[in-house]
């Protein structure tokens, strides 16, 4: 209970930007933990598929062979990529939904100011604290995402050019 009330305030304090931020922070999770999933459970019984129709053809230097190494690889690479590139795009949002929250904070104490003057600090303490929260907020999710989103990226193109080269061309000379 005590967790909860902290969790309140702490959202009270902050703003409304941080209810966004806490929106794009669940979908940046579930985005990091659906490619993960697929990447160690799903990945590789698409490249079996693949493998396997390739395997299955009388020949592989054709041109019709080429094109359909190409599909199998594109349609391996599709699934592969599906919501990977959303990753580095809500990262960056964070931090402007940080700053969109600094922002609205900041107008907060300018009201304070114009109605009570400078001399109330209290009536500037709430302005200020949704002012920096958010900011806080936005960065802290970011740069707790960046790891998570390079090893996915690296983990991509290091599967992606396993395929090319699991899928072997035939000696295109005949």
């Amino acid at each position: 209970m005590e967790f909860m009330s902290v969790l309140r305030d702490f959202f009270d304090k902050g703003g409304d930007v941080l209810y966004s931020i806490l929106f794009l922070s669940i979908w940046l999770s579930w985005l990091i933990l659906d490619r993960y999933f697929y990447f160690l459970r799903q990945h590789s019984d698409r490249v079996e598929d693949a493998m396997r129709a390739w395997q299955h053809r009388s020949e592989t230097s054709s041109w019709f062979a080429l094109v359909e190494r190409r599909s199998l690889i594109s349609k391996v690479e599709v699934e592969m990529s599906r919501g990977l590139k959303l990753i580095p795009s809500i990262i960056a949002l964070l931090p402007m939904f940080g700053l969109l929250g600094t922002v609205t904070g900041m107008i907060q104490v300018f009201d304070v100011m114009a109605v009570l003057g400078s001399g109330n600090p209290r009536a500037m303490a709430d302005g200020v604290s949704a002012a920096t929260i958010p900011t806080m907020s936005g960065m802290v999710v970011a740069l707790a995402a960046i790891p998570f989103a390079t090893q996915l990226e690296r983990m991509y193109q290091d599967k992606l050019q396993l395929l090319n080269e699991m899928l072997k061309i035939g000696d295109l000379s005949t």
